[in-house]
């Protein structure tokens, strides 16, 4: 069972449909007992990052903590995948997993924001991102992007680059929405389910 966690500002409709589109069992819940049961957890997300700050008060991060600590894989998208690092100067006082070195930080000045569209990924070697080539298309939409460390494995260039996706073992994060990024987000999503 994969738990897609709700924190009351995730795009909840959308990622479930694409799940329940690739053959997932899926639950959302904001029940920290259901995601200490759950193989798999996936943290939608759309919204300022100061929505995370839900995980810790009710319990949620400690749950993803232990699960992730115990090696069941876990998907971070959009804010989710930005919670995987230290922070975010979009909400200073609100802490991310720590997962990644780095803070994320909003695009530059004069640029123009929020980065949305159809954008194209360089892909490193990746069990998330099987089968994706170098060039495929993805959406995004997100004013704040996470820096290229060590971890990355999808690069995009939005006037300079930036991390598309991340991988460490079994904690991944994609910048895009693959419940909206078509077939490629769909394979994607695929490559998660199938994860042991």
């Amino acid at each position: 069972m994969i738990a897609v966690i709700d924190y009351k500002a995730g795009n909840l409709t959308s990622v479930m449909k694409a799940l329940d589109a690739v053959g997932a069992d899926a639950v959302a819940t904001s029940d920290p007992s259901v995601v200490l049961q759950a193989d798999k957890l996936v943290l939608p997300g759309v919204g300022h990052f100061s929505a995370t700050s839900f995980l810790e008060e009710h319990g949620l991060k400690e749950a993803i903590e232990i699960r992730v600590r115990d090696g069941f894989p876990f998907l971070g998208i959009c804010v989710g995948l930005q919670w995987l690092f230290e922070g975010s100067t979009e909400a200073p006082g609100t802490a991310g997993l720590k997962a990644f070195s780095g803070c994320c930080e909003r695009f530059p000045e004069g640029m123009k924001v929020p980065h949305v569209g159809w954008n194209s990924i360089e892909v490193s070697e990746s069990r998330l991102l099987g089968g994706i080539s170098s060039g495929d298309f993805v959406y995004f939409t997100h004013s704040y992007r996470a820096p290229v460390v060590h971890g990355t494995v999808a690069v995009t260039e939005y006037e300079s680059p930036f991390t598309a996706a991340v991988e460490r073992g079994n904690i991944m994060g994609v910048q895009f929405h693959p419940e909206k990024s078509g077939a490629v987000g769909l394979r994607i999503l695929e490559n998660f389910v199938g994860l042991s």
